[in-house]
């Protein structure tokens, strides 16, 4: 007797996240239910997928629409790829399980801190993690005003939107009326990295670093992966402190100077647009992920890695057409 393959929802396919993961579930022999708020988002066109559109994330139908969705396509999980819809998806945690859904994120209070950069930012800091100086736009006046390089960006924001770089305070200042929800930071300068990470029921981590060696509107074209120890403790402190767990990423930059070498910027309890590089390098990063996703343990000596393995990226046109023949154009969410 042949079992069907487990059916997976992976949210936010119209962005590099999402799009890759459903690819790789599909190289597993899973089946992919795609879903976006777009009816033309990229990824509902990938071959062998069950496209379905949904509200957006902060649309009140969104918590009946996924639950619909979850009982007409007999999914068996949820994967996100994008960090609207984490809050929401929180939110419908105890129904999703009821029905047989299952759904692997961390606490509510971990989600939260790293979807706040302010509330990332004090959670670092308790734990004395280094981590750029950041401050509110009611803090502006404490700003060093010393012609150091400044970031201005969203408080809750991701992939790279809304970000802009000042030299003064008072540039910062015209940005912070322009930012929605802003807060300011140190710009540092350095070897950006990211370390794709997969923190079990236990908490214990496993994590691939890369180098963001091209970065092109927050994702990284061009990466290459190495090893480093002081990285990889950083990071596995940065994970411990938010009480991550599951498929989840780490940021940050390995200084040219300055009193820290490794400083921390960001955690996305989710999987991270280039995670690719790492399942080139040897890491059996989404395979494991399922494994814990449906409770079994996660070998993390599958999730070693070879270091100087690269990986790039870049735009193509997918599709080009009349919208009204588009498979998933028909909106489900009703």
């Amino acid at each position: 007797m042949t079992t069907a393959p487990r059916r997976i929802v992976v949210t936010g396919m119209g962005a590099n996240p999402g799009f890759d993961l459903a690819r790789s579930l599909q190289r597993r022999g899973l089946h992919v239910i795609a879903t976006d708020a777009h009816p033309l988002a990229p990824g509902l066109l990938l071959p062998g997928v069950t496209a379905r559109t949904t509200p957006r994330a902060d649309d009140p139908r969104y918590g009946e629409a996924m639950m619909r969705l979850c009982r007409e396509t007999a999914a068996d999980a949820i994967m996100v790829g994008i960090e609207n819809d984490l809050a929401p998806l929180l939110d419908l945690e105890h129904a999703l399980a009821a029905a047989g859904v299952r759904l692997w994120l961390p606490e509510p209070s971990a989600v939260e801190t790293c979807l706040d950069k302010a509330a990332f930012d004090a959670a670092l800091r308790a734990h004395r993690i280094p981590t750029p100086r950041t401050y509110l736009p009611e803090q502006l006046d404490t700003v060093p005003d010393d012609g150091r390089p400044l970031v201005v960006k969203p408080r809750r924001g991701h992939g790279a939107q809304n970000v802009f770089f000042c030299h003064t305070r008072e540039q910062a200042r015209v940005l912070c009326e322009l930012v929605p929800e802003p807060l300011i930071q140190e710009r540092v300068r350095g070897t950006e990295f990211t370390a794709d990470c997969v923190v079990d029921r236990t908490s214990r981590a496993s994590a691939v670093l890369r180098h963001r060696d091209l970065v092109k509107a927050g994702l990284a074209a061009v990466a290459t992966t190495f090893h480093d120890q002081e990285v990889a403790e950083r990071v596995e402190q940065t994970l411990a402190a938010v009480g991550a767990q599951g498929l989840c990423c780490v940021q940050g930059f390995i200084t040219d100077d300055g009193p820290q070498r490794v400083l921390i910027t960001e955690l996305n309890v989710r999987v991270a647009g280039g995670f690719a590089l790492s399942e080139a390098a040897g890491a059996d990063l989404v395979g494991q992920t399922v494994n814990g996703l449906f409770g079994h343990p996660i070998d993390h000596s599958r999730l070693a890695y070879r270091p100087g393995v690269f990986l790039t990226k870049y735009v193509e046109t997918l599709a080009t057409g009349h919208r009204a023949t588009h498979p998933a154009w028909k909106d489900t969410s009703r």
